[in-house]
């Protein structure tokens, strides 16, 4: 499937947000709802994820047809990273290990602004890699 990349640019800005506002409130239910977010896009697609529908309802009818579209899968596979990392990090949390929550939710943070400000997706990277590590990398991917 096919979709527009500023789609996923915009998620990864909302996260951002979102993210910052865990590491300044320390709110381990703020990240699981993060996390369940992150679920909805990397199992469901990213048509299904909340972000992907505040895009295509909000944003993109305001906005020229893209000049170029993408392979979903590696920014599905980005969003099975980030639910990962706000696993571990609301997991933390929960059992008192602020530090460990602080530290998952800085690496997602990392990887969301890198996104959002600069349009490097680090989980994309990391997608193509393994594709290639496996011999598997084809003109879509």
């Amino acid at each position: 499937m096919q979709i527009d990349p500023r789609g996923p640019r915009f998620a990864a800005a909302l996260t951002t947000v979102v993210l910052i506002s865990v590491l300044l409130t320390g709110s381990g239910a703020l990240l699981a709802a993060q996390a369940l977010v992150f679920a909805l896009g990397a199992l469901g697609g990213l048509r299904r994820s909340p972000y992907g529908w505040l895009y295509r309802t909000l944003v993109r009818p305001r906005l020229a047809p893209p000049a170029e579209t993408e392979d979903e899968r590696p920014p599905r596979f980005a969003q099975g990273v980030g639910l990962a990392f706000a696993l571990v990090g609301a997991l933390g949390f929960l059992i008192g290990a602020a530090w460990l929550g602080l530290l998952a939710t800085g690496f997602a943070l990392a990887a969301a602004f890198l996104n959002a400000a600069f349009g490097y997706c680090l989980g994309c990277e990391m997608y193509l890699l393994l594709r290639r590590a496996q011999g598997r990398v084809d003109a879509t991917a």
